[in-house]
């Protein structure tokens, strides 16, 4: 006769077995913080001109080595709950303004650092918070009286390049001038009169070899690929797009037919023949001289494409299909019919190259027709151009965000320093117990200079002591001076070191959001996991295999 056992009492006599509750203090807010801090400080070593790089290995086996924060994170796959909540408010702000990711996580870990040590003092979460929220209002009212330097010209390529170098810089200290050059002049050169800047058309190719002083600018499209055909230049183009494949076309009824001599199996295939090449023809005669396809071409298609002096070029990507057609103004037909003059498309040249050992084709568009620019780099192997790449994403996202809000505060963790001064100082006139939250939350302001200083190999009680002293006397603009260890601060303004005002906004406010959002949890209900049946306990070929 089976005993019948009584569940355990409260929540996980609700639950099905393997279910999991953890509830209170101790077992909820504290676990979910100590997970998010061991986030933040894994991060924090990749913040800065110095920060160091990681090596990431992602699920399907592929290395990335990097310093970008956003990368790190994304390819991470991390499962805990409480983490993912940060990693959330990082990608939003990717998305909104394309730059600061790093700083999102690492405030949000320096808040819930100074929490931990408030609620071990008997402060409750919904006082922390509620702290947290008030020196929020109060940070973004100060910011906006911190602007130092605003952009009215979004077309002046020198004052471009100057608030861009430190975007960049925090990724690829010294190779900022060049690459603010090439960013700069891209995205420029296809700036729309009156429509958003679009992201997505600052193409970037990768191709191994020489180095990155060999990187350019080219107004228009590159592939990395060889023509179909013979015909390897064509200048003032115009271009049919298909996404169909240039070659006979298949009936749409499958037939038999009874062949009994050798000339009526001319006569069969002639009749094929000639109507592909009347179709090439009436291609040709529309004044057509590039055909791009999205599938392949077939030999007999390619025979009377170079009989009528016609260049051959195969996209199999079909995104990047929809981008050349938006490059050079054609309408991409899914039928082998002539193009009418309004579906075709225009590039001043479309030639072969060969940059290194590889074979590119170029649509090029000079002046000011073009929509879409594409950077070239070069380098030395493919993780370093992967993470020049992602650079040029930083600095693209700057300029978009540039177009949207011109303002910018002074780096090197000046405002930082500044708003934490001040926010110190409100925290004096607050009553209750909120005003330690609203201290901590100056305190937290201070961990990107430490920051900045560490993954230099300063001492950072120092440079906050320094930093400090130079607040107080006036000079707002004063950071941390990455090139003088010696003196420390130097003036950010004078040094053109910016950061975008909406990159700190969006930072400060999904920081604080995720950081309120992970504190105001206090039980963890975590059911039992979806999934088959478990395999035997015995490894394959052991003796308790049935």
């Amino acid at each position: 006769m089976a005993l019948h056992v009584p569940k355990a009492p409260g929540m996980a006599s609700m639950m099905k077995e393997g279910s999991r509750y953890f509830a209170g203090l101790e077992e909820a807010v504290f676990r979910n913080i100590s997970a998010c801090k061991e986030l933040a400080q894994t991060v924090r070593t990749a913040y800065g001109p110095n920060g160091m790089n990681k090596m990431v290995i992602n699920h399907i086996g592929k290395p990335f080595v990097t310093s970008d924060a956003g990368t790190i994170i994304r390819e991470l796959d991390i499962e805990h709950p409480a983490a993912k909540l940060m990693v959330m408010a990082s990608q939003m702000q990717e998305s909104e303004v394309g730059d600061g990711t790093n700083f999102v996580i690492m405030f949000c870990g320096a808040l819930l650092e100074a929490a931990d040590e408030l609620l071990r003092l008997g402060i409750t979460t919904s006082e922390v918070a509620i702290g947290y929220e008030v020196a929020l209002k109060k940070a973004l009212e100060i910011l906006s009286t911190l602007v130092i330097h605003e952009i009215k010209d979004v077309r002046n390529a020198e004052q471009v390049k100057a608030v861009m170098k430190s975007s960049i810089m925090s990724k690829q200290y010294g190779m900022e001038e060049l690459l603010s050059s090439l960013i700069t002049e891209a995205c420029i050169s296809i700036l729309p009169e009156n429509t958003t800047f679009n992201v997505d058309n600052v193409r970037v190719c990768k191709i191994l070899g020489s180095g990155i002083h060999a990187s350019q600018v080219i107004q228009g499209m590159v592939f990395k690929r060889s023509v179909e055909g013979d015909v390897t230049k064509q200048e003032k183009a115009k271009i049919a797009v298909y996404t169909c494949p240039v070659d006979i076309a298949t009936t749409e009824t499958k037939g038999t037919v009874l062949i009994k001599s050798a000339a009526e199996l001319l006569q069969f295939s002639s009749g094929e023949e000639s109507l592909l090449e009347k179709q090439i023809e009436a291609i040709a005669d529309s004044g057509a001289k590039v055909v791009v396809s999205g599938a392949k071409f077939g030999a007999l298609a390619l025979h009377y494409i170079n009989k009528y002096n016609l260049m051959a070029v195969r996209i199999p990507s079909k995104f990047d299909v929809r981008r050349l057609c938006k490059a050079v103004g054609a309408v991409a037909l899914t039928k082998l019919i002539p193009p009418t003059q309004e579906e075709l498309g225009y590039a001043d040249s479309v030639h072969t190259d060969e940059l290194g050992d590889t074979d590119v084709v170029v649509f090029r568009l000079d002046g000011r027709d073009s929509k879409i620019s594409t950077i070239i780099v070069r380098g030395s192997t493919d993780n370093y151009m992967d993470d020049i790449e992602r650079c040029i994403d930083d600095g693209v996202n700057t300029f978009k965000a540039l177009t949207r809000d011109g303002r910018f505060v002074a780096g090197a963790g000046a405002t930082e320093i500044e708003l934490a001064a001040q926010i110190a100082a409100y925290a004096d006139t607050r009553p209750g117990l909120e005003q330690y939250a609203v201290r901590k939350f100056a305190t937290a302001l201070e961990v990107f200079p430490k920051t900045l200083s560490e993954n230099t190999g300063n001492k950072a009680s120092e440079l906050l002591s320094k930093l400090y002293a130079a607040h107080k006397e006036g000079n707002k603009t004063f950071g941390f001076d990455i090139e003088d260890s010696e003196v420390a601060v130097c003036d950010a303004a004078k040094a053109e070191i910016f950061d975008a005002f909406l990159v700190k906004q969006w930072g400060l406010k999904y920081a604080v959001d995720a950081a309120c959002t992970i504190l105001k949890v206090d039980q963890i209900i975590m059911a039992k996991r979806a999934g088959g049946p478990k395999p035997p306990a015995g490894h394959h070929g052991s003796d308790d295999e049935s």
